[in-house]
């Protein structure tokens, strides 16, 4: 059904006339107009805004922000939105998003100068978070509609949203709800206004009334297409990663710089060998460092053969591979200790092929400095000139190298340029050991590793260590001395309860990083009751974040009551209820991991230096980039470059990398539908949504804003 498109306010003649361009110019079928692919932020400080800003960040999108509370800031005319290139007309942004539908006095020459540049230019506008009313196409809240909190409100993507910018969900979009006692998300819920030319995309039902109001749309009216998005967010929050791929996708038509996937991969650590196991009476390791020396007795946690079918049942269930981080020592030790014989290693190395595999060095030996055990905690043990003893090159090369003899012996599919050091050693730990083993880039290169694992709660930025680049894995808070789930619980309670609840402190003693429990949980329930549900939103989370860095855990976690599934079962089952089948999940081995985060801070860097010109004209995109610079686009789905398609197909578009090659710019041909409005235009509003009468006003807009808002970003143009 095509919309009717309402008459504008100014005439094209006085449109082309407020932004200065030559009316044949503008409108001449042979000199269509250029569009820069850049994005206008027009910020004021609101959550909203920055997240959306942090979506475009993340997924290498260019945008240029515009902070509204600063006095120096630009003004939004004429000439800051299109000039000329060429004797072509430019616009200089292909969307704009401002904090709500008007957030300028009335009467404001930026609001018409805005209103006129996306007329000429057809320029879709996002309101990041705007009051229901009819200026936004939606009937005030107090006719019928709903004003309030929506903290585990259950929305869904309508027939229209999922024909259009959120066909890569499934349906239902879960409001957070993490806690009873704040506030976490509010929304406005309304209906369209009588004759209004508006299309909910995703909908909630009006709390104590029978229909449903809109919570994400498109109002078409004046010659201008806005998104209206009546509920506030933040970057975190789990209702708008969900939607942030489906509002840049709107406001760009699907064509833009950048791309956005969603990742999960699992390294479980110390395969083949035994964990220490937490002794719940003395509350640590015996064994381990946490332990004083000779206290306790140990009990180690080993995988059987019957935990390896399971393991790789379980990925042929869930379409999907775990990497394997193999000490190959703890099968030499094993045998050792039983006549020859380990059965474990036999499985593993018969079903190598099942799985991925990760040097994780031959005794899992610490590489830092040497460790002074005899205090708790450990420290740096020194010379008598008080400098660090370091343990050597040679040494640590031995760990590498015989690790991998090891594993080519037994026919493991490696990748040689791949190493997880035991407890990621060798690098920086805090506060004990502040810099990096001096041997430690002498024995990578020795080895030829290019890719090292690095632990994200402390060393999150990648980084290179002599010939190798890092790659940070998130650590599951699935402890690596817990093979049963009371163990695992009885050592939570002991990190996150207070003294006087029988734990540690630590979270007393660390309250900036560390929230203590009001209670220690149950050791029968808590598992299951409390940590899961939490460890599982946390690692969607990161999925959710087009964040492509590993998680990982250790062998004892799947081995005796096999903690780590019900975790790894939430997050894909909670995964695969939100998106539709053409968004899966994307599975990479950690080399794959790091040159994709690799080639994102080469990318951002072209960006912000101003090496990267990107547009479109009609049906061709053009991006020109220094020889050899890896650009990564988002296009339609039948995009082609030099001839042939370009991209992958994920969540309704094609996306990928694309490196340019002399001083020949990337050239990319859209497909008909693309240019010819099919594509962008969704279907007619769904039939939920009745028509409404206009009221006379209206209340104020809410102005409350959820917690966790960052610290505004002053003007900038960014790249």
């Amino acid at each position: 059904m095509k919309r009717i498109t309402r008459t504008a306010v100014l005439t094209v003649g006085a449109l082309i006339a407020a932004l200065g361009l030559p009316s044949a110019a503008a409108h001449a079928a042979d000199d269509l107009p250029r569009v820069d692919l850049r994005v206008l932020v027009v910020s004021d400080g609101g959550p909203a805004v920055d997240a959306i800003a942090a979506e475009l960040e993340a997924a290498g999108t260019p945008y240029t922000e515009v902070d509204l509370t600063r006095s120096d800031r630009p003004v939004l005319d004429a000439g800051f939105l299109a000039d000329t290139v060429d004797g072509r007309p430019r616009a200089k942004y292909q969307a704009v998003v401002l904090p709500n539908d008007n957030p300028f006095p009335v009467n404001s020459p930026e609001m018409t100068a805005l209103a006129a540049y996306e007329r000429t230019y057809d320029i879709p506008q996002v309101d990041a978070y705007t009051y229901a009313r009819p200026e936004a196409g939606l009937r005030y809240p107090v006719d019928g509609g709903y004003a309030g909190g929506v903290d585990g409100v259950r929305a869904e993507v309508t027939a229209a949203g999922r024909a259009g910018p959120f066909g890569y969900l499934d349906g239902q979009v879960p409001f957070e709800d993490n806690s009873p006692t704040v506030g976490e998300s509010y929304a406005y819920l309304s209906t369209p206004v009588a004759g209004a030319d508006f299309t909910p995309y995703v909908e909630a039902a009006i709390p104590g009334g029978t229909g449903w109001g809109s919570l994400v749309g498109e109002y078409r009216h004046d010659g201008r297409r806005e998104l209206v998005v009546t509920f506030v967010y933040n970057q975190h929050q789990q209702q708008f990663r969900l939607l942030a791929r489906g509002i840049v996708d709107w406001m760009t038509g699907g064509v833009h710089l950048g791309a956005s996937r969603n990742y999960f991969a699992v390294h479980i650590d110390d395969v083949l060998a035994a964990d220490d196991r937490w002794d719940t009476e003395l509350n640590c390791t015996p064994g381990d460092v946490d332990c004083p020396e000779g206290e306790g007795t140990p009990d180690p946690i080993r995988m059987l053969p019957g935990d390896v079918d399971h393991a790789a049942s379980w990925q042929d269930e869930r379409d999907f591979t775990l990497d394997f981080a193999y000490n190959g020592a703890g099968s030499v030790d094993h045998r050792e200790g039983n006549g020859g014989a380990d059965p474990l290693a036999d499985r593993l190395i018969a079903e190598r092929n099942r799985f991925r595999w990760i040097n994780h060095t031959y005794t899992h030996a610490f590489l830092g400095c040497e460790q002074d055990t005899a205090v708790v905690p450990w420290r740096c043990a020194t010379h008598a000139d008080g400098s660090t003893k370091w343990v050597g090159r040679t040494a640590i090369s031995d760990e590498i190298a015989t690790n991998r003899v090891w594993g080519e012996t037994a026919g493991l599919p490696l990748h040689n340029d791949e190493l997880v050091t035991g407890e990621h050693s060798g690098l920086k730990v805090l506060p004990q050991q502040p810099a990096d083993n001096p041997n430690l880039a002498p024995a990578l290169a020795d080895n030829g590793i290019t890719w090292l694992a690095s632990d994200n709660s402390r060393d999150p930025a990648q980084r290179r260590v002599g010939p190798a680049t890092t790659v940070s894995r998130y650590p599951m808070n699935v402890f690596f001395n817990a093979g049963r789930e009371a163990e695992q619980v009885d050592e939570y309670n002991w990190i996150y309860t207070s003294r006087a609840q029988g734990g540690s402190g630590i979270c007393e003693d660390n309250p900036a990083t560390t929230t203590c429990l009001p209670a220690p949980l149950d050791t029968a329930t808590g598992y299951t009751g409390h940590i899961v549900p939490l460890e599982t939103r946390i690692a969607l989370g990161h999925v959710l974040a087009n964040d492509p860095k590993p998680h990982f855990i250790h062998q004892s976690n799947l081995a005796e009551d096999r903690i780590a599934y019900p975790v790894l079962d939430g997050v894909l089952d909670g995964y695969e209820a939100l998106f539709a089948d053409n968004t899966p999940v994307v599975n990479l081995r950690m080399k794959d991991i790091g040159a994709e985060l690799q080639r994102r801070a080469a990318w951002a860097d072209a960006l912000r230096e101003g090496q990267v010109t990107a547009y479109r004209t009609g049906g061709t995109v053009t991006v020109e980039a220094p020889d050899g610079t890896n650009a990564t686009v988002t296009v339609p789905t039948g995009t082609t470059l030099a001839g042939d398609a370009f991209g992958e197909a994920y969540a309704g578009r094609a996306s990928g990398w694309t490196r340019t090659a002399g001083q020949i710019a990337l050239s990319f041909t859209l497909p008909a539908s693309a240019t010819d409005g099919t594509d962008a235009d969704g279907p007619a509003p769904d039939a939920k949504t009745p028509d409404a009468k206009t009221p006379a006003d209206g209340p104020a807009p809410d102005t409350r804003v959820p917690a966790g808002v960052r610290d505004h970003v002053p003007y900038t143009a960014r790249s």
